[in-house]
């Protein structure tokens, strides 16, 4: 005998508070200066942004701060013309890895600046290893977002 199984089809919301903890807390205050802070290994040496609170290669603690350029290199980039749960903003945007000159390690953020409707305008605007800066959201409220996109240095 072949058992059915009835299903429903729904969606489920998680709302949730996370707390940013102090590494993260000192790195997004910088945002609301217009600064972009990195924490250093003091056994490698490496410079980590998004700042974190020890070397992942080494496992030591990083307690020295740095301030980092607000340019730097564009590592790879996706771009996004659908809807999805969690978009950190309303398609189509693009995403891209973002080496900061004098930094070790790439963060992701929104590339923007031009038009994003037509992939085919996108790919002439947009292309790995390209230099990228900062643009500044006016109202900061220290929040990755506070940095509303980087912008291709032409």
């Amino acid at each position: 005998m072949v058992k059915e199984y009835k299903t429903i089809k729904t969606q489920v919301a998680l709302p949730y508070e996370i707390a940013y903890g102090a590494t993260w807390t000192r790195f997004f205050e910088g945002f609301k200066e217009r600064k972009i802070y990195g924490t250093k290994c003091p056994q490698c040496a490496r410079i980590l942004v998004p700042a974190r609170a020890f070397c992942p290669r080494c496992f030591v603690d990083t307690e020295d701060w740095v301030e980092v350029s607000q340019e730097g290199s564009l590592v790879s980039w996706n771009y996004v013309n659908y809807r999805y749960f969690g978009m950190p903003t309303e398609p189509p945007y693009v995403g891209g890895l973002i080496r900061l000159d004098g930094t070790d390690v790439g963060f992701l953020h929104l590339i923007g600046g031009f038009g994003l409707s037509d992939l085919e305008e996108v790919k002439k605007n947009v292309k790995s290893g390209m230099k990228v800066r900062a643009v500044w959201s006016d109202e900061r409220q220290g929040n990755i977002m506070d940095i509303r996109y980087f912008e291709p240095i032409k």
